[in-house]
Order: C-alpha cells, then sequence, then structure tokens
C-alpha cells in the first residue's frame, strides 16, 4: 500500500508519497451551511432544467440555434451581426465575478460553479447512498474484488451514466430545442449523427469527470483557483480557522487552545485540505468544515465558529473593511459593462436586421436623361411572426431622387431573410454630384422605422448635358 499524503502546504493531498492518486471519500456533514448549499444546489440544478421548458415570445428564454445563428436570450433574439453585444454582457458578468471573489472569496466555487453542484449534490449523494459513508467507502476501495464489490461498483457507475447522459440531453436542448430533440431521439442515432455524437462525447466526459477525476479538475485545470489570489487580500470574507483562538490545540482539558485536534474539519473536506494551515489554492469555498467544527464545539460545550466565515483581519483581530478601492474598481467596471449592454443594445438593436450595398461591376450607368445606381438591400426578420416592410426614398435625400418603381413593399417571413433590388434614379436636372442619400423602411407589425444610409456615385456633373426637351 502506497504511504498516504497528509494535509500539507507543499503538495497536495490527492497525490500520495510515490505519486500515485489518493482517491478521497469526504464524510458526510450536516449544519446550518449543509442545508442552505443544498437548497441552492437543488435551485440552481431545477433552474438548469427548467430553462429550456420555459417560453419566450415563442422560443425557450435560452436558446443558441447555432444552425440557424439565431441566438434567443430572454425574448431577446440576436444575429451574428448582433454578438457585439457579448462583448459588453462578458464583460459586466466578468468584472461582477472580480466584484464577489474580492467580496466574499470563492463563494463561486463551493456554492454555484455547475461542476461542484452536480458533484456535491447528485454525484456524491448516489455514492453514499451505494457505498456508504466514508470509511465504508475507504473499506470497500481497499477490499478484494469480490461479487458484492463487482455488483456495487457496476450500479453506481451504470447511474453515473444515466445521469450525465439526462445532464448531456438537457446541454443539447440548449442548442436544439426540447421537441427538436426529442424528435432525434424518435428518429433514431445515425439520422442524426452529429447530435448524437455530441451527447456520446458530453455523457463520457462527465461520467469521467464525476465517476473518477472529481476533485482533480478544481484542484488541475479550473484556473480560477489560481487567479483568487490576484483579487482577494486581508479584508476578503473568507472560510478560515481562527488561529487566536484555537491553538495551542489538543485534547480538551490538557491545552488552552479551543482546537481538540480532531480532525474532523480535515475528514469533511472535498478537497482534503487542512483549513487550520490558511487560505489554500485547493479551497473551494464549500462550509463544509464550518458545519464539521461547529457541531465539535457544540458537543464538547464550547462556543461555535471556530472555522467561520471571516476576513484575515477579522481573525487576526485588525479592524474590518468592506469598502475599499478594489470593490469600488470591480462594481464600476460590472455596471459600466451591463449597463452599455442596455443602453447600447436598447437604442442600436431593432427586430430586424438591414444592409444595404452597392451591386459589383460598374458603380453607376447614366444616358441623356438620369444617372442611376443599383443596390442589393438585404432584410433578416429577427421576430417569430411574419412582418411587412415599406422601403422609401428618406426626406433627407437630395430632392427630385427617384426609387425605381416607387415605393415598394414586401412581405418577409418569421425568422427569415429577403434580398430585393432597388435601383435609385437622379435626374440629370436634380443630379449634383455624387451625394449622400437614405432609404426609409417602415415595418409592420410595430411600426418600426428604419433608416439605412449609402453613397450615390455618378459622373463629374460638369461633363454630363441633360438631353434636349
Amino acid at each position: 500500500m502506497p504511504k498516504t499524503s497528509q494535509p500539507n502546504l507543499t503538495s497536495v493531498t490527492t497525490i500520495n508519497q510515490d505519486g500515485s492518486r489518493n482517491f478521497l471519500h469526504p464524510a458526510d456533514v450536516s449544519g446550518f451551511w449543509a442545508r442552505i448549499r443544498t437548497l441552492v444546489g437543488w435551485l440552481l440544478i431545477g433552474i438548469y432544467v427548467a430553462v429550456p421548458w420555459i417560453p419566450v415570445n415563442g422560443y425557450p428564454v435560452v436558446f443558441l440555434d447555432v444552425e440557424n445563428r439565431l441566438f434567443h436570450l430572454f425574448g431577446l433574439t440576436l444575429v451574428p451581426q448582433d454578438m457585439w453585444v457579448m462583448f459588453f454582457a462578458v464583460t459586466g458578468m466578468g468584472f461582477g465575478l472580480f466584484f464577489i471573489t474580492s467580496l466574499l472569496g470563492r463563494v463561486w466555487c463551493g456554492w454555484a460553479c455547475p461542476y461542484t453542484v452536480f458533484l456535491d449534490h447528485i454525484y456524491r449523494r448516489i455514492e453514499r447512498w451505494i457505498d456508504g459513508d466514508a470509511q465504508a467507502r475507504r473499506k470497500l476501495d481497499a477490499a478484494p474484488w469480490t461479487p458484492t464489490k463487482i455488483l456495487k461498483r457496476s450500479f453506481k457507475h451504470l447511474l453515473f451514466a444515466g445521469i450525465a447522459a439526462l445532464i448531456a440531453h438537457v446541454f443539447l436542448s440548449y442548442f436544439v430545442s426540447l421537441p427538436r430533440l426529442y424528435r432525434f431521439m424518435q428518429e433514431g442515432p445515425l439520422q442524426h449523427a452529429t447530435a448524437f455524437g455530441i451527447i456520446v462525447f458530453l455523457t463520457l466526459i462527465l461520467w469521467f469527470c464525476f465517476g473518477y477525476f472529481r476533485e482533480q479538475f478544481c484542484i488541475i485545470m479550473c484556473p480560477y483557483g489560481r487567479l483568487q489570489s490576484a483579487m482577494t487580500d486581508s479584508d476578503t470574507v473568507i472560510v478560515g480557522y481562527d488561529a487566536k483562538r484555537g491553538e495551542p490545540r489538543g485534547q480538551l482539558g490538557r491545552t488552552t487552545g479551543a482546537c481538540v485536534d480532531c480532525h474532523r474539519c480535515v475528514q469533511v473536506c472535498p478537497t482534503g485540505i487542512d483549513i487550520r494551515d490558511g487560505l489554500q489554492l485547493e479551497c473551494i469555498g464549500c462550509t463544509a468544515c464550518i458545519d464539521a467544527c461547529d457541531d465539535i464545539m457544540t458537543k464538547v460545550g464550547q462556543p461555535t465558529g471556530l472555522i467561520r466565515y471571516d476576513s484575515q483581519n477579522g481573525f487576526d483581530g485588525k479592524p474590518k473593511r468592506i469598502l475599499r478601492p478594489r470593490i469600488f474598481a470591480y462594481s464600476v467596471l460590472a455596471l459600466l459593462g451591463l449597463l452599455a449592454m442596455t443602453i447600447v443594445a436598447w437604442i442600436k438593436m431593432t427586430p430586424y436586421t438591414i444592409s444595404l450595398s452597392r451591386v459589383g461591376g460598374v458603380g453607376f450607368a447614366s444616358d441623356a436623361d438620369a444617372v442611376s445606381n443599383i443596390y442589393l438591400l438585404r432584410v433578416q426578420n429577427k421576430r417569430n411572426q411574419p412582418a411587412t416592410l415599406t422601403v422609401s426614398l428618406a426626406a433627407d435625400s437630395p430632392a427630385g431622387y427617384q426609387l425605381s418603381g416607387g415605393e415598394q413593399s414586401f412581405t418577409i417571413e418569421a425568422l427569415g431573410e429577403l434580398t430585393r433590388t432597388c435601383v435609385i434614379f437622379a435626374p440629370l436636372a436634380s443630379y449634383h454630384g455624387s451625394s449622400d442619400i437614405s432609404l426609409q423602411i417602415l415595418a409592420e407589425p410595430g411600426h418600426a422605422t428604419l433608416k439605412k444610409s449609402t453613397r450615390f456615385l455618378g459622373p463629374n456633373p460638369n461633363t454630363v448635358t441633360p438631353a434636349p426637351r
């Protein structure tokens, strides 16, 4: 048997001294924080499952229709030309995460990260139900491969794979919608090989991560734990150990410290650290050690809070600050990003995407009567209902210019795209050289008025002569 690594500050507990993997079996814990985390976890799982079922304007509240390049978000439909809006959204959310981290440490990791939520509230519960508590799981790991062990392992991993497949199907429904996904499942995998391949790939990855890799993802692969040191300071609220009260640790009644050195905080830690060694990269702020320590303190008749949420300054007995320069900086940047997204989207985004481009080849045509330019008008309807568009020359276009055929109306189907040729004439009597012109598009329903400007090209007005009348 390899010598098991003990929690320390020089190496991770998940690696034994001979370099082999040390499989952690965190003990179950109950208490105030565990109950709150369970409620939050199941709420987030419920939201993840429910979102594809909630319709807004005829589509799920979040539907990323990559196939048709339409992205439906909370009733707003974006096309690829609108994706610049996401820059402001991502910027706002990114600085919002920095703000939360500066204020509350890795609360995201322990409470809201999808990986933690699925691992703690689904997979570990299944494992405890089948294999037993932490001690029973360690014994089962060390036991030979008996029929009982084979049966337990097979049943557990069958459930793991089934849950992974369900998570993968829900994830795919965000991109193809639930009705289409259900139709895919009825028609068979070979008819929808790409979707089936994605499901298989995601299922295998999730099965591997939640069934084997587990806390290694948080320790090795996730960059967030390494970034937190740049975003936290001595006033950041973290899960920590009150060394001033707890040390020197030892058996109750034989030392002046409150810590009885029971190692219960280590036993329940999902990443195998000893919180008494201080804040560490592996700590995800799950609060399991708080509940475990409070339970022991209650049993030995000591006040709770030896391990608690507090800042490093709080543990050291120094004044604590909530409002500080980095909090202001991150909050202002987050608000700027989100406000920019909201304001710019409100002003610039419309239910229609319109482009006006010149037909390739000759830039213009002229004869003895007029100069003409030919354009291609492309209109994309981002609404889930048909729209009627009426095109005319805007009032600020040069006087005398005409749209061939006069005012033009056409209908675009829901979420459809249409291309029309527009010919604009400038009678020589009204032509005074190249100038800016504008098309005005009136869209119904909604009575939206859109405008698209372009350049009208032509010859030097001194070189053209109107035809005699």
